[in-house]
């Protein structure tokens, strides 16, 4: 029986689509859920999954624009009997000496490791780093491998027992659904470094008939294991560097690529201004110093600048809500929530996890919600959905000195704050000269949205907010 992969409908105004991309080959082996196909429309790119198991034959190529209803694959759910037929030809071909070990041929069956889905809008991801070497016994919940996509990273663990077979090296950039490992259940480690050890002719001609033909077709073992063998000398794996006379060339990151243009197009596609202020920080550090210690028992986390700026930044939203919106073509978009953005440094780069309904959270509660995400990318566990749905974003580049910035705006939104080290400073307070704790913010702003005027009058909320806490914490 075959089931029919056809062009969902995708609105009124939609009558066509392009196949984007295929994730699996013609006659691959595919499971319920496996994701085939990326369709984009003039408004959205869609994943369409496989909604039985079988086999795939597929019939209309990458880049055709087809009508909505339009049949471009078929599954033939038959063709799961097909991928079991060869094993027993296989094993009746083999000598005793193979069934005396039936470990390295896989006492249970084979698990397929593919590359997850992270979103629509991902197609592929970076074999970043393995954490276990070809040939190792993994136990269910292991961390085999981190993968690298434009926006996360994810860890995905071993679902069963047994030996591991890497298909994929370090540094390849695969498409989401691909094949990177196989688990033999029950294997181990030993049982699966017997295949290749004995010298004799057939046994070592008998190991890639083993292998289920469709898996092979969908990502060709062969091709892939003299990487593994050597896989430093390719200069390809992520994070190693090739020296090149004077100079040390290493591919970027997925990630680093993805700020990359991220950051170019922003600035190419929105009016980005600044305007400055500073801020007398006295009010903030006194009320932290009183505080602290009956904060620190009654929550269990220490009093942070970062939850006062968002506690500042949510009342500064409310009082100029034109800066809390958006343009969407010809189109403003108005945000009815104050969610706020809080960029956070790694080794692998900037993400900006999102803190929800920071109007509707207390200090302690915001603080806790800072700790878990910074905890999070330091561990390289930051979620897709923690990423999403930001309406203005607070960068605190004082933690690494910066005295002085213009940060660039997070695309779609149409504000940035930028804060930066608190310097002792002489000001002018009531006719006299004292020396106080002075802080200089940024707004960036798109001004295709936002006047000066509006801008302006935001930074200075921020400003009678920070220097009068109490008046901020009363929502005045």
């Amino acid at each position: 029986m075959s089931f029919e992969v056809t062009i969902p409908n995708a609105g009124e105004s939609v009558t066509s689509a392009n196949v984007a991309q295929w994730h699996v080959a013609d006659g691959a082996s595919v499971s319920k859920g496996d994701i085939l196909l990326t369709i984009e429309t003039d408004k959205v790119s869609t994943e369409l999954e496989a909604e039985v198991s079988g086999t795939l034959q597929i019939l209309v190529q990458e880049g055709e624009e087809v009508a909505i209803g339009t049949l471009v694959a078929k599954i033939e759910e038959a063709g799961a009997a097909a991928v079991a037929t060869p094993a027993p030809a296989v094993q009746a071909e083999e000598p005793a000496p193979v069934a005396s070990a039936p470990a390295a041929s896989g006492s249970g069956e084979v698990v397929d490791v593919l590359v997850p889905a992270a979103g629509e809008s991902v197609t592929s991801a970076n074999v970043a780093n393995w954490h276990v070497s070809n040939g190792d016994s993994v136990a269910k919940g292991d961390v085999l491998v981190t993968l690298e996509t434009d926006k996360v990273s994810t860890e995905l663990e071993a679902e069963v027992t047994g030996a591991i077979e890497i298909i994929t090296p370090e540094g390849e950039e695969v498409d989401i659904g691909t094949l990177i490992a196989k688990i033999t259940v029950g294997a181990s480690a030993p049982a699966a470094a017997s295949t290749p050890a004995p010298v004799a002719t057939p046994k070592v001609e008998a190991a890639p008939a083993a292998k289920p033909a469709p898996v092979k077709a969908a990502a060709p073992a062969p091709a892939a294991k003299p990487n593994l063998s050597t896989p430093a000398s390719a200069g390809e794996k992520s994070g190693a560097a090739v020296q090149e006379g004077r100079t040390t060339r290493k591919k970027m990151s997925m990630l680093r690529r993805k700020i990359a243009t991220h950051l170019v197009n922003a600035q190419q596609n929105a009016a980005i201004l600044s305007t400055f202020n500073e801020v007398d920080m006295s009010a903030i550090m006194k009320l932290r110093k009183e505080v602290q210690e009956d904060f620190v028992k009654k929550h269990g986390c220490k009093l942070g600048f970062m939850s006062i700026f968002v506690k500042a930044v949510s009342q500064a939203l409310k009082d100029v809500p034109a800066i809390n919106g958006r343009i969407d073509g010809t189109d403003i978009v108005q945000n009815n929530f104050i969610d706020i953005g809080c960029a956070i440094g790694t080794e692998k780069g900037l993400v900006v996890p999102v803190l929800r309904d920071c109007d509707k959270k207390g200090f302690a509660e915001i603080e806790k919600d800072i700790l878990d995400y910074a905890a999070k990318a330091r561990e390289g566990k930051i979620e897709m959905s923690d990423l999403q749905g930001g309406g203005f974003t607070i960068s605190n580049g004082g933690v690494y000195g910066s005295l002085l910035s213009t940060p660039i705006l997070n695309a779609p939104q149409s504000g940035i704050l930028g804060m930066h080290t608190i310097q002792q400073r002489p000001v002018a307070v009531d006719g006299k000269v004292e020396i106080r704790p002075m802080m200089y913010l940024a707004l960036s702003y798109d001004h295709r949205l936002v006047d000066g005027k509006e801008a302006v009058t935001f930074l200075i909320r921020i400003k009678e907010c920070l220097e009068n806490p109490t008046r901020m914490m009363l929502e005045m």
